[in-house]
Formats: C-alpha cells, structure tokens, sequence
C-alpha cells in the first residue's frame, strides 16, 4: 500500500486549517473540495486515493479541508467566500507556491472562479467540476433546488448519513447508481468522516 501523505496545518487569521501536499512537477495543483471532506479519511478509499495519486503522477498536489469540516478547526459560524479564500492563500504561501491551478469541485466552484478572478498573477489554470452558480431554485434560476428538495436532501441527511440513502450517489455519479459496491463505497466514505468526527450529520447539514 502506497504511502500516505502526512497531515500539517498552517494558521489562517484565527483558524488551523489542514493540509497535505504530494507528487512532484513543474505545475502546482490545489484540490477545493466540496461541503465535507477528510485528507486522512479519503485515503481509505481505493477510488478516491486512485485519483489523487493519479494527479500526482504529473504534478504538485495541494489538498486540504475546508473550515469547520475534516481535520480543520470548527466554527458554529458560516465562513464568507473570502475568508476560503484567504485560506488557500495562507496553504500556498506555506508550501512556497507562487502559481497553482485551482480545481474546485461542487461548492468548491464558486470559491475558485472568485481567487482566480481575484488573484489572477497566482493562478495558473481553472478546473470546475460540479460547481454551480448557487444552490436554489428562483424565477431567474430554475436549475437550482426547490424548497421541497432541499427539505428532502436535508432530511436524509440527517436520518441516513453513512448509507446509501443518505447522500444519493445519482447526485455526483449517475453513471455508475445502479452499481451497490459504487453506491456502499460512498456510504462507507461518509461513515469514515461521522466516526473521526469530521462531518457528523449537523455538520454536514450546515456546510450546505
């Protein structure tokens, strides 16, 4: 089994946010994660640590969880864009890191399009995926979630969190829904993040 990569944590304003930095080449990459995450727990998944090594292959990668998630300092407060924002700024000054390409995923996105628009000299290149531009339904947005979706989402969130039920792989990969190990694996990441404490159900249900 590969080696995993070692934890370490840089002060940003009056939080430690967690980090972890592996591969080498000329191109640095930070990974912007979505509403949880956990770089110790993520390693436990054969998929997931497949895909991060895979980045490796060709360059620096820079992972990390947000405030208030995963190995991260807690809040009861909901963190502004510009304060993630400040805190990718603070994880690639500690690794001496003077451009990176920002790959954010799901409401890592918007987060990502504001550094890159905002710090244009340090970022090298932008990749989204999943993002969106907000998360609810209005007249001029119909591809958000109505009220009674949200409620739903939330609502299993809170009963099944850490089974399939309770985030839908069909959110993230319909293309594989109708594989049980793909739709367990999922369940089993989300239960590996509520036993370390890093997203337990309210946890989660305030990051989104």
């Amino acid at each position: 089994m590969a080696e995993v990569p070692s934890t370490h944590y840089v002060k940003s304003d009056d939080v430690y946010i967690a980090y972890q930095v592996f591969g080498e080449g000329s191109l640095d990459l930070i990974f912007v994660p979505g509403f949880v995450s956990n770089i110790e727990a993520l390693w436990q998944s054969p998929n997931r640590s497949r895909f991060f090594r895979r980045l490796a292959s060709f360059c620096r990668v820079i992972i990390f969880d947000k405030r208030g998630t995963g190995m991260s300092d807690r809040s009861s407060q909901i963190f502004t864009l510009e304060q993630r924002m400040h805190d990718v700024q603070s994880i690639l000054n500690e690794v001496g890191s003077e451009r990176a390409a920002l790959f954010g995923i799901s409401e890592g996105g918007p987060m990502s399009l504001l550094y890159a628009a905002t710090y244009p000299e340090r970022t090298s290149a932008l990749v989204l995926y999943g993002a969106y531009a907000k998360r609810s339904w209005s007249t001029d947005y119909p591809f958000g979630w109505t009220e009674a979706k949200w409620n739903n989402v939330l609502d299993n969130i809170e009963h099944y969190w850490g089974t399939p039920q309770g985030i839908s792989i069909t959110m993230w990969a319909p293309s594989i829904a109708s594989d049980p190990r793909a739709a367990e694996g999922l369940a089993s990441y989300f239960r590996a993040l509520r036993a370390s404490s890093s997203a337990p159900p309210r946890c989660a249900i305030r990051s989104w």
